[in-house]
């Protein structure tokens, strides 16, 4: 979800070093203890060869050593840290050692959240698992404990949170968060991807489709939901879309530009 965020979510921020800087620390070794959390519940590193693995795991790493991970009242784990960094991975793990320079700080809260970033049951509407922040809030991105663990806990759905968050953020890399990943797809490619993008979103909105009901609602949300089925459940999603899987895959492990 790409979301404004304001007014009363200022005093939140503060207190977590919005107007700071994140600082590039050197990437400490991958502990030795995450290797059974990651082996057993990061379906996308269970994949991997062994060779990959290790690759996956520095990149980790690096991204922990660059971005601030961050828990909002209540003490962050390290499966916290691990699912955090395995989702900011995951798409981008092909394009070798490429960073997230529109990212500084992740911000966990420990359940959904409203517009008004409230995640206490006074508060209404909270239904938001993750959104990344625009304006005053750029480069930070906050994600909700429960959608965080359910994207990784659940292994037969075609959703991770936290994928999708990061997914925008790979959108926003030609300038603007639009639906449209030129930066990765090549503007050769933009008028097919158009063309699938809008005759799928009409299969979603008309019930005619096994993507889930929000990649109907903006071109946003299509390439952020899309992508989390295309990283979540690879096999069905290229059997169910085979033009839309190709096209991904040029995205993200083919035809990267990054």
């Amino acid at each position: 979800m790409i979301l404004f965020i304001a007014g009363a979510a200022l005093f939140i921020f503060m207190g977590y070093g919005l107007f700071t800087l994140s600082r590039k620390r050197t990437p400490q070794e991958f502990p030795v203890a995450w290797e059974e959390i990651l082996s057993n519940e990061v379906l996308f590193y269970q994949k991997l060869s062994a060779e990959k693995q290790a690759f996956f795991k520095k990149r980790m790493m690096a991204f922990l050593a660059e971005v601030n991970v961050e828990a909002v009242q209540f003490e962050i784990t390290d499966r916290d840290k691990i699912f955090v960094a395995a989702s900011a991975v995951i798409p981008i793990f092909n394009f070798g050692d490429w960073h997230y320079n529109n990212l500084d700080t992740v911000l966990i809260y420990p359940d959904y959240f409203n517009a008004d970033l409230e995640f206490h049951s006074e508060g209404e509407d909270r239904n938001i698992g993750g959104m990344v922040g625009s304006g005053q809030f750029e480069n930070h991105m906050i994600l909700s404990r429960k959608a965080l663990v359910f994207g990784f806990a659940n292994k037969t759905d075609k959703g991770n949170t936290a994928v999708h968050e990061f997914v925008h953020l790979l959108d926003k890399m030609d300038g603007e968060t639009d639906g449209i990943p030129e930066f990765l797809l090549g503007k050769e490619n933009i008028a097919p991807w158009l063309d699938l993008m809008y005759k799928e979103m009409d299969a979603i909105n008309n019930d005619k489709s096994d993507i889930r009901k929000y990649g109907g609602t903006s071109e946003i949300e299509f390439f952020a939901v899309a992508s989390e089925y295309f990283f979540e459940r690879p096999e069905l999603f290229k059997r169910k879309h085979p033009e839309l899987y190709k096209m991904l895959e040029l995205c993200f492990v083919t035809g990267v530009s990054a």
